[in-house]
């Protein structure tokens, strides 16, 4: 049937002679709006087959149009022969030779010689073979039209059809590029490939300083073979290629004007990078290899290291930066993507030209870890786009002992996660030094004339284990008698370029030599270093250096500005139609603005944003829900009810200062890492990351512990990003209730990270804006409210928030000679314990807020706590597990202050029993709980 549609098609007088150009217009015409072409040649183009398949007369339009892209949107061309007359058997093997075109475009990667060591089991392809369209040996000197095959001219044989496409699509570059929508980008790419056959000449000079790069990768892995055998280093042999590969990218994008690199990477050729790429010195890297410590911390292993210089491109100066990467390997990628925004956002890059991501992955990594997918999928949103990325896979065909396919992913390539988004694949051998170059700089085009990701799949080996103290043959027995004999990316080369005349055996070899020399002379060895660096391209972190968490800072604001500002965030742009409980909000805040009302929560916390603004300290804000907020208590964003149109009335109050407010996709893990590295990036103003419940910080915990808490003891890297984390007893069962506070607290040491739950409005407010305004720079974890947000008795006053500050223990409003037992206690459970309190109207009890749980405020408790002289009990109250909360981590400092007030005194604990899961899920359990803790706390005997 497809046949007889096929042959009634380009028989039809419709598509004959000069109505061809016609036509074709029409197809394209059809293929982006069906309904722009007239009904009649609608439903003709409806009735076209796909290339495997048939249509019916019910296939959606959508599906047709997606079968006319893999048709290769071919030019409608008839050939004339003598006498005028048209061949219809001519015209039914023009459409074969066209629909064979499409079929190499589609499947030549999987034809493609990737694999250096030649052991990679490709399925043969059906479609690339004659027979399968309807053509023979016969056909293949019969001219045919090219369609829109860039082969350099309209007619050719078709051998010399089939010889262009298996050069372009089936040598040492597989393209995966059909699979991308947007007719002008898979022209683009086409034309590209086809052009000059995926085989460009360089020339002489770029091929000697190809063989140059690829020298000074194998010479480095030699030299530390040599001279540290056996010692880890994750080397690169076998992926040599990957140096030159890197260097291209850098310089490419240097002639586009890019002022700043962030490359982030795991262990395999790392050391490698730093060295021949960003120009660590030999000899530094030499002595951490002898034991040397170079940073004045707890440290980490060589191949984790961070490292940034200066290197002159063609197009001028560019800052390079390699991220900090914990052995979590894929993680580091949304953490290079938030440095890079950081740096677009401090130059107003808002296209992404002047600085570009870099992310290589491994194969095994890239196919198996889900935050590659969510990385990708920030990669063309509004909070998270840098305007592409540049991905490199180091493929060399095995994890770490496992590279069957069946069973280390379920896909044919470990990069087709990246189809997801529509980008670009370039496999390539990396033993074709040159096709790695070509890919290199196709790539950074792309990327800059779409602004969109791009992967390249370096299929290469690893001539080594998984270390250097790793057998491989152990489990890749025939892989590793392969790679025994085979010949290094460097020795191919070189013959390849002495055959080729284009330079001595005896000059190759001195290549090698003299790198080795300058390696045992300490000397730099990457190409382009400058050695005096331009400082403005990169930030200024001196200003935050040397503070610690008892740094003051003025949180107070003078009440007029105070008022002055709230009137600013509290207009409404015209044209807004808000919807009526939003109205009330706003009519609510105005009125607390001028003192008729107390502020609640979501007023004092916009006011927070508000004041840092109007004092020039950027804000960015995202989370799942941060414009309205899960518990709708900010509205920072309004939404007309007219046309939808949206409003952020804080960007009014200083408009030339950046307040970024976004929420996010719903990813937990790739997002906080993000902002990580953004906060680390951007020293001056607030970065916020707010979960929708706290507990959804769980997905997130590798960013925790890797990066948040000991980024800056590991790697001397200061952060001063903000989490806040919805927390509280509310009987909403396990998974909305607890942010995990135990988890933090477990992670806290040498004054690493600060941890807060306020109870006030004032308090939120004090909080944020001295996390902005003093000079340190750690990372602030809260457990914000839930129904607190609008408690009546959470409210302060305008006063408390232009005279006040933050205050890390809150005393009670009790009679201290009358208090006979204290209860400390942290968050919402004070409103528990004083609504309890009242109602009996007990005064021998306080209640002591610890409103810092880290670092442990002792000298404020102790205080307060002096001021109690008749106290005969003491004990901590909290809504959590005993075995959660800050019982564990927290009862010795409670315990040590006390102790010195009280001696003979025993700490009580007040809370619910130990428990497997953070809350019970039944509300007449969670009250039953509540009302068995808060009963222990105020019914005492001494």
């Amino acid at each position: 049937m497809q046949d007889s549609i096929m042959e009634h098609f380009w028989s039809s007088s419709h598509i004959s002679g000069g109505n061809a150009a016609y036509v074709e217009e029409l197809y394209d015409t059809y293929l982006h709006n069906p309904n722009a072409v007239p009904e009649e040649w609608r439903n003709y183009f409806d009735q076209l087959p796909r290339v495997s398949g048939v249509l019916t007369q019910d296939t959606p339009h959508s599906v047709i149009r997606a079968q006319f892209e893999q048709l290769g949107k071919s030019r409608i061309r008839t050939v004339a022969v003598a006498g005028g007359s048209v061949s219809a058997e001519h015209e039914r093997k023009q459409v074969k030779v066209l629909q064979l075109i499409s079929s190499y475009r589609f499947r030549g990667h999987q034809k493609a010689q990737l694999d250096p060591l030649g052991l990679m089991q490709r399925d043969v392809i059906p479609d690339l073979d004659l027979s399968f369209h309807g053509l023979t040996n016969a056909d293949l000197d019969t001219v045919f039209n090219t369609g829109n095959l860039y082969i350099g001219k309209e007619e050719a044989t078709l051998r010399e059809i089939i010889e262009a496409l298996e050069k372009t699509y089936c040598g040492h570059i597989g393209a995966e590029i059909m699979h991308i929508t947007p007719l002008a980008e898979k022209q683009w790419l086409q034309q590209r490939l086809e052009s000059v056959r995926s085989n460009p000449e360089f020339s002489k000079e770029q091929k000697l300083a190809l063989l140059e790069r690829l020298t000074a990768a194998e010479g480095l892995e030699r030299h530390l073979d040599s001279k540290y055998p056996g010692t880890k280093r994750f080397g690169l042999e076998g992926g040599e290629s990957f140096i030159p590969l890197v260097d291209a990218l850098v310089k490419r994008s240097g002639t586009y004007g890019a002022k700043e690199i962030v490359l982030g990477m795991a262990h395999r050729g790392r050391l490698n990078t730093l060295v021949n790429v960003f120009g660590k010195n030999p000899a530094e890297l030499f002595a951490e290899f002898d034991g040397k410590r170079s940073l004045n911390t707890s440290g980490d292993v060589k191949y984790h290291s961070g490292f940034s210089s200066n290197l002159m491109t063609p197009g001028g100066e560019l800052h390079m930066a390699m991220a900090f990467n914990p052995s979590h390997l894929e993680i580091v990628s949304p953490v290079v993507e938030g440095s890079v925004r950081a740096r677009q956002d401090r130059r107003k890059d808002t296209n992404g030209s002047k600085v570009v991501p870099i992310n290589v992955h491994g194969d095994a990594a890239f196919a198996g870890q889900g935050v590659v997918m969510e990385t990708f999928q920030m990669s063309q949103t509004r909070a998270y786009g840098t305007g592409g990325t540049l991905h490199i896979v180091i493929n060399n065909q095995v994890g770490f002992t496992t590279n069957k396919r069946e069973d280390s992913r379920s896909t044919e390539y470990c990069t087709d996660v990246a189809k997801m988004i529509e980008a670009p694949i370039f496999h390539v051998n990396g033993d074709d030094p040159e096709a790695v170059l070509f890919v290199a700089q196709l790539a950074v085009d792309y990327r800059y004339e779409f602004k969109k990701d791009v992967v390249i799949d370096l299929v290469c080996y690893r001539r080594r284990g998984h270390n250097e103290t790793d057998e491989p043959s152990a489990t890749q027995p025939l892989m590793y008698q392969v790679i025994r004999n085979q010949k290094t990316t460097r020795t191919l080369y070189a013959d390849k370029l002495v055959a080729a005349g284009l330079l001595s055996q005896t000059a190759a070899d001195d290549l090698t030599t003299n790198y080795r020399a300058a390696l045992d002379r300490g000397e730099h060895v990457a190409s382009g270093l400058v050695s005096e660096p331009d400082r403005s391209l990169f930030v200024d972190w001196t200003p935050y250096i040397g503070h610690d968490w008892q740094t003051p800072a003025n949180t107070g604001i003078d009440l007029k500005t105070l008022q002055a500002v709230a009137g600013k965030m509290l207009t409404i742009p015209e044209g807004i139609v808000v919807q009526k409980q939003v109205e009330k909000v706003y009519e609510d805040r105005r009125k607390m603005a001028g003192g008729a009302l107390a502020l609640n929560w979501g007023m004092a916390e916009t006011l927070a944003y508000a004041t840092l603004l109007e004092q020039g300290y950027s804000v960015r804000m995202t989370g799942q829900d941060v414009g309205r907020g899960t518990f709708s208590h900010r509205h920072a964003v309004v939404h007309s009810q007219k046309d939808g149109s949206s409003a952020t009335p804080l960007k009014n109050v200083n408009p030339s200062v950046d307040f970024d407010l976004y929420d996010s996709y719903l990813s937990e893990e790739a997002v906080l890492a993000f902002e990580y590295g953004y906060a680390t990036t951007a020293p001056k103003g607030l970065v916020i990351w707010e979960a929708q419940f706290g507990d959804f910080a769980n997905g997130a915990q590798v960013v925790i512990d890797q990066f948040i808490t000991s980024g800056e003891h590991k790697w001397g890297r200061l952060c001063g990003l903000t989490m806040l984390l919805p927390h509280g007893y509310e009987g909403q069962g396990p998974e909305h209730s607890s942010a995990r506070l135990e988890r933090f607290m477990q992670l806290c040491a040498e004054h690493n990270i600060q941890v807060c739950i306020p109870s006030t409005p004032a308090q939120v407010f004090h909080m944020l804006r001295r996390q902005a305004i003093r000079p340190m720079r750690r990372p602030l974890i809260v457990m914000s409210p839930k129904s607190l947000l609008r408690h009546e008795l959470a409210t302060s006053t305008l006063e408390e928030l232009a005279n006040g500050q933050f205050q890390n223990v809150i005393d009670d409003a009790v009679n201290p000679d009358k208090v006979e037992r204290v209860i400390l206690c942290s968050g919402k459970v004070y409103y528990t314990l004083l609504k309890e309190r009242t109602e009996r109207k007990q005064e021998n009890v306080a209640f002591i807020r610890l409103e810092q749980l880290y670092p442990f405020p002792d000298v404020e408790l102790k205080n307060i706590l002096s001021k109690y002289k008749n106290v005969k009990s003491i004990a901590w109250c909290q809504e959590e597990p005993m075995n959660q909360g800050a019982w564990y981590s927290s009862q010795h400092h409670l315990r040590r202050v006390a102790h010195e007030l009280y001696p003979s005194l025993y700490l009580e604990y007040v809370g619910r029993e130990a428990s497997a899961a953070p809350a019970g899920g039944y509300m007449s359990a969670h009250i039953e709980e509540q009302n068995r803790f808060v009963n222990q706390a105020l019914n005492f005997s001494v």
